[in-house]
Protein backbone atom coordinates (compact mmCIF):
# COMPACT_ATOMS: atom_id res chain seq x y z
CA UNK A 1 0.00 0.00 0.00
CA UNK A 2 1.45 3.24 -0.81
CA UNK A 3 2.04 5.84 1.42
CA UNK A 4 -0.38 8.76 1.57
CA UNK A 5 0.82 12.02 3.25
CA UNK A 6 -1.19 13.50 5.24
CA UNK A 7 -2.21 17.38 5.43
CA UNK A 8 -1.83 18.39 8.83
CA UNK A 9 -3.39 22.00 7.43
CA UNK A 10 -5.93 20.33 6.05
CA UNK A 11 -6.47 18.47 9.26
CA UNK A 12 -6.44 21.20 11.57
CA UNK A 13 -9.20 23.23 9.60
CA UNK A 14 -11.58 20.46 9.55
CA UNK A 15 -10.91 19.85 13.36
CA UNK A 16 -11.31 23.37 13.91
CA UNK A 17 -14.55 23.72 12.22
CA UNK A 18 -15.98 20.43 14.86
CA UNK A 19 -14.61 22.80 17.65
CA UNK A 20 -15.91 25.95 16.87
CA UNK A 21 -19.55 24.04 15.68
CA UNK A 22 -19.93 21.80 18.95
CA UNK A 23 -18.27 24.63 21.45
CA UNK A 24 -19.07 27.84 19.88
CA UNK A 25 -21.94 27.22 18.13
CA UNK A 26 -20.41 29.15 14.84
CA UNK A 27 -19.61 27.97 11.42
CA UNK A 28 -17.15 30.22 10.21
CA UNK A 29 -13.38 29.19 10.65
CA UNK A 30 -12.15 32.93 10.43
CA UNK A 31 -10.71 35.56 13.40
CA UNK A 32 -13.74 37.80 14.97
CA UNK A 33 -13.19 41.33 14.58
CA UNK A 34 -13.55 42.93 18.03
CA UNK A 35 -15.02 46.42 18.28
CA UNK A 36 -14.14 48.64 21.03
CA UNK A 37 -18.21 48.32 22.98
CA UNK A 38 -17.40 44.07 22.76
CA UNK A 39 -16.21 42.42 25.91
CA UNK A 40 -13.56 39.45 24.71
CA UNK A 41 -15.31 36.69 25.69
CA UNK A 42 -16.24 33.52 24.49
CA UNK A 43 -19.92 33.87 24.48
CA UNK A 44 -18.92 37.04 21.98
CA UNK A 45 -16.87 34.78 19.46
CA UNK A 46 -19.51 34.49 17.24
CA UNK A 47 -20.59 37.63 17.03
CA UNK A 48 -17.31 38.88 16.58
CA UNK A 49 -16.77 36.78 13.09
CA UNK A 50 -20.05 38.34 12.13
CA UNK A 51 -18.51 41.38 12.20
CA UNK A 52 -15.59 40.25 10.23
CA UNK A 53 -17.80 38.99 7.41
CA UNK A 54 -19.90 42.35 7.33
CA UNK A 55 -16.11 44.01 6.89
CA UNK A 56 -16.08 41.51 3.84
CA UNK A 57 -19.30 42.91 2.52
CA UNK A 58 -18.40 46.50 3.28
CA UNK A 59 -15.22 46.24 0.66
CA UNK A 60 -17.22 44.71 -1.94
CA UNK A 61 -17.49 47.18 -5.00
CA UNK A 62 -21.13 48.31 -6.10
CA UNK A 63 -20.09 46.83 -9.67
CA UNK A 64 -19.16 43.45 -8.17
CA UNK A 65 -21.98 40.49 -9.26
CA UNK A 66 -19.62 37.31 -9.86
CA UNK A 67 -17.05 36.38 -6.88
CA UNK A 68 -15.08 33.46 -6.74
CA UNK A 69 -14.39 32.69 -3.08
CA UNK A 70 -10.96 31.38 -2.79
CA UNK A 71 -10.54 29.07 0.18
CA UNK A 72 -13.97 28.78 1.04
CA UNK A 73 -13.95 26.98 4.41
CA UNK A 74 -17.16 26.19 5.49
CA UNK A 75 -19.32 27.66 3.11
CA UNK A 76 -20.26 30.40 5.59
CA UNK A 77 -19.23 33.51 4.38
CA UNK A 78 -20.43 31.78 0.83
CA UNK A 79 -23.57 31.59 1.76
CA UNK A 80 -23.63 35.15 3.16
CA UNK A 81 -22.37 36.60 -0.11
CA UNK A 82 -25.31 34.29 -1.32
CA UNK A 83 -27.89 35.75 0.78
CA UNK A 84 -26.65 39.75 -0.81
CA UNK A 85 -27.36 38.43 -4.79
CA UNK A 86 -23.90 37.62 -5.41
CA UNK A 87 -23.23 34.48 -8.34
CA UNK A 88 -20.28 32.61 -6.05
CA UNK A 89 -17.99 30.02 -7.12
CA UNK A 90 -16.02 28.87 -4.65
CA UNK A 91 -12.50 26.41 -4.37
CA UNK A 92 -11.55 24.67 -1.67
CA UNK A 93 -8.40 22.27 -1.15
CA UNK A 94 -10.26 20.22 1.86
CA UNK A 95 -12.59 17.09 0.93
CA UNK A 96 -14.20 17.10 4.28
CA UNK A 97 -14.45 20.98 3.84
CA UNK A 98 -16.02 20.59 0.57
CA UNK A 99 -18.51 18.17 1.40
CA UNK A 100 -20.05 20.09 4.22
CA UNK A 101 -19.81 23.74 2.38
CA UNK A 102 -21.83 21.65 -0.26
CA UNK A 103 -24.69 20.40 2.18
CA UNK A 104 -24.58 24.11 3.53
CA UNK A 105 -25.05 26.17 0.06
CA UNK A 106 -28.18 23.57 -1.02
CA UNK A 107 -25.32 23.05 -3.69
CA UNK A 108 -25.89 26.04 -4.75
CA UNK A 109 -22.30 27.07 -5.23
CA UNK A 110 -19.79 25.48 -7.58
CA UNK A 111 -16.84 24.13 -5.73
CA UNK A 112 -13.44 23.12 -7.55
CA UNK A 113 -11.95 20.79 -5.43
CA UNK A 114 -8.70 21.98 -5.41
CA UNK A 115 -5.60 24.35 -4.21
CA UNK A 116 -6.15 27.58 -6.37
CA UNK A 117 -2.88 26.93 -8.04
CA UNK A 118 -4.47 23.87 -9.95
CA UNK A 119 -7.95 24.69 -9.87
CA UNK A 120 -9.01 23.92 -13.81
CA UNK A 121 -11.18 27.55 -14.08
CA UNK A 122 -12.32 28.13 -17.21
CA UNK A 123 -14.74 31.25 -16.39
CA UNK A 124 -13.80 34.76 -15.16
CA UNK A 125 -15.42 36.70 -12.58
CA UNK A 126 -15.46 40.42 -10.97
CA UNK A 127 -13.81 39.81 -7.81
CA UNK A 128 -11.93 36.96 -6.79
CA UNK A 129 -11.90 37.06 -2.83
CA UNK A 130 -9.05 35.43 -0.18
CA UNK A 131 -10.46 35.61 3.53
CA UNK A 132 -7.30 34.01 4.94
CA UNK A 133 -6.74 31.80 2.12
CA UNK A 134 -3.89 34.15 0.72
CA UNK A 135 -1.07 33.16 3.78
CA UNK A 136 -1.19 29.52 2.25
CA UNK A 137 -0.81 30.27 -1.67
CA UNK A 138 1.88 30.96 -3.67
CA UNK A 139 2.25 34.69 -3.91
CA UNK A 140 3.18 34.86 -7.49
CA UNK A 141 1.30 32.19 -8.71
CA UNK A 142 -1.88 33.75 -7.21
CA UNK A 143 -1.62 36.97 -8.77
CA UNK A 144 -1.05 35.10 -11.99
CA UNK A 145 -3.86 32.94 -11.51
CA UNK A 146 -5.88 35.76 -10.50
CA UNK A 147 -5.44 38.07 -13.44
CA UNK A 148 -6.71 35.33 -15.40
CA UNK A 149 -9.87 35.26 -13.82
CA UNK A 150 -11.07 38.51 -13.42
CA UNK A 151 -12.92 40.43 -15.39
CA UNK A 152 -11.51 43.84 -17.47
CA UNK A 153 -11.37 46.07 -13.67
CA UNK A 154 -12.43 43.32 -11.78
CA UNK A 155 -10.86 43.59 -8.35
CA UNK A 156 -9.11 41.00 -5.35
CA UNK A 157 -10.03 41.18 -1.87
CA UNK A 158 -7.59 39.96 0.75
CA UNK A 159 -8.45 39.57 4.20
CA UNK A 160 -5.49 38.12 6.02
CA UNK A 161 -2.49 38.54 8.49
CA UNK A 162 1.32 39.18 7.41
CA UNK A 163 4.87 38.37 8.68
CA UNK A 164 5.94 41.65 10.45
CA UNK A 165 8.96 42.16 8.96
CA UNK A 166 12.67 42.49 10.84
CA UNK A 167 11.41 39.99 13.48
CA UNK A 168 12.27 36.74 14.91
CA UNK A 169 11.20 34.21 17.93
CA UNK A 170 7.53 34.55 16.96
CA UNK A 171 5.19 32.33 19.14
CA UNK A 172 2.61 32.15 15.98
CA UNK A 173 3.23 30.88 12.60
CA UNK A 174 1.79 31.54 9.29
CA UNK A 175 1.42 34.42 6.92
CA UNK A 176 3.54 35.72 4.48
CA UNK A 177 6.00 38.80 4.74
CA UNK A 178 4.28 41.61 4.40
CA UNK A 179 7.55 43.54 2.77
CA UNK A 180 7.99 40.60 0.47
CA UNK A 181 4.01 41.00 -0.66
CA UNK A 182 4.72 44.27 -1.40
CA UNK A 183 7.81 43.42 -3.46
CA UNK A 184 5.66 40.79 -5.24
CA UNK A 185 2.67 42.90 -5.55
CA UNK A 186 4.41 45.85 -7.54
CA UNK A 187 5.45 43.17 -10.59
CA UNK A 188 1.90 42.84 -11.21
CA UNK A 189 -0.96 45.05 -12.77
CA UNK A 190 -2.72 46.33 -9.60
CA UNK A 191 -3.99 49.27 -8.22
CA UNK A 192 -4.45 49.21 -4.64
CA UNK A 193 -7.57 50.98 -3.37
CA UNK A 194 -7.23 49.88 -0.21
CA UNK A 195 -5.16 48.40 2.59
CA UNK A 196 -5.55 49.16 6.24
CA UNK A 197 -4.57 47.26 9.04
CA UNK A 198 -7.21 46.19 11.30
CA UNK A 199 -4.83 44.19 13.65
CA UNK A 200 -6.11 46.02 17.06
CA UNK A 201 -9.59 44.82 15.97
CA UNK A 202 -8.83 41.13 15.23
CA UNK A 203 -5.97 40.66 18.25
CA UNK A 204 -8.70 39.77 21.00
CA UNK A 205 -9.45 36.60 19.02
CA UNK A 206 -6.13 35.41 20.12
CA UNK A 207 -7.47 36.13 24.14
CA UNK A 208 -10.28 33.59 22.94
CA UNK A 209 -8.26 30.97 21.96
CA UNK A 210 -5.30 30.79 24.60
CA UNK A 211 -7.83 30.77 27.78
CA UNK A 212 -9.74 28.17 25.92
CA UNK A 213 -5.99 26.39 25.15
CA UNK A 214 -5.16 27.11 28.75
CA UNK A 215 -8.41 26.18 30.43
CA UNK A 216 -10.01 23.36 28.32
CA UNK A 217 -7.61 21.79 26.38
CA UNK A 218 -4.35 21.94 28.25
CA UNK A 219 -6.36 20.26 31.41
CA UNK A 220 -7.75 17.67 29.02
CA UNK A 221 -4.26 16.52 27.33
CA UNK A 222 -2.94 16.07 30.95
CA UNK A 223 -5.98 14.32 31.81
CA UNK A 224 -5.43 11.77 28.78
CA UNK A 225 -1.83 11.10 29.69
CA UNK A 226 -2.65 10.33 33.42
CA UNK A 227 -5.44 7.85 32.44
CA UNK A 228 -3.20 6.32 29.82
CA UNK A 229 -0.14 5.94 32.48
CA UNK A 230 -2.38 4.25 34.65
CA UNK A 231 -4.44 1.92 32.38
CA UNK A 232 -1.23 0.96 30.32
CA UNK A 233 1.81 2.32 31.28
CA UNK A 234 4.49 0.13 29.66
CA UNK A 235 2.30 1.35 25.85
CA UNK A 236 2.56 5.02 27.55
CA UNK A 237 6.58 5.46 28.43
CA UNK A 238 6.82 3.89 24.83
CA UNK A 239 4.61 6.19 23.25
CA UNK A 240 5.73 9.15 25.60
CA UNK A 241 9.46 8.35 23.89
CA UNK A 242 8.45 8.37 20.59
CA UNK A 243 7.30 10.97 20.11
CA UNK A 244 8.91 13.07 22.82
CA UNK A 245 10.08 15.68 20.50
CA UNK A 246 6.16 15.84 19.21
CA UNK A 247 5.01 16.15 22.79
CA UNK A 248 7.18 18.42 23.61
CA UNK A 249 7.05 20.88 20.47
CA UNK A 250 2.81 20.99 21.15
CA UNK A 251 3.10 21.58 24.30
CA UNK A 252 5.47 24.93 23.85
CA UNK A 253 3.29 26.17 21.31
CA UNK A 254 0.10 25.76 22.77
CA UNK A 255 0.53 25.50 26.46
CA UNK A 256 2.72 28.45 27.22
CA UNK A 257 0.23 31.43 26.83
CA UNK A 258 2.65 33.14 24.38
CA UNK A 259 -0.48 32.56 21.73
CA UNK A 260 -2.25 36.12 22.98
CA UNK A 261 -2.69 39.23 21.61
CA UNK A 262 0.21 41.02 22.66
CA UNK A 263 1.99 38.61 20.50
CA UNK A 264 -0.32 38.51 17.67
CA UNK A 265 0.33 42.70 17.71
CA UNK A 266 4.03 42.42 17.48
CA UNK A 267 4.39 40.08 15.27
CA UNK A 268 1.32 39.83 12.54
CA UNK A 269 0.07 42.84 10.44
CA UNK A 270 -3.47 41.72 9.89
CA UNK A 271 -5.17 43.54 6.87
CA UNK A 272 -8.01 44.26 4.75
CA UNK A 273 -6.55 44.54 1.29
CA UNK A 274 -8.78 45.64 -1.87
CA UNK A 275 -6.75 45.88 -5.35
CA UNK A 276 -8.26 46.21 -8.90
CA UNK A 277 -6.33 44.91 -11.93
CA UNK A 278 -5.41 47.59 -14.26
Amino acid sequence: MAYQKVDTKEIGLDMGLVFMKFFLKTEYLHYGFWTSDMPVDVLNFRQAQENYTQQLLENIPESVKTILDVGCGSGKVAEQLLAKGYQIEAVSPSSRLTEYAKKLLNNQVHIYENIYEEAPIQKTYDMVLFSESFQYIDMHKLFQNALKHLNPNGYVLICDFFQRDGLSGSPLGGGHKLGEYYQVLAQYPFEVLKDQEITDNIAPTMQVVNDLTLQVVQPLWYMLIDVVSVKVPFIARVLKWWFRKKIEKIQNKHFKGERNPENFKKFKSYRLILLQKK
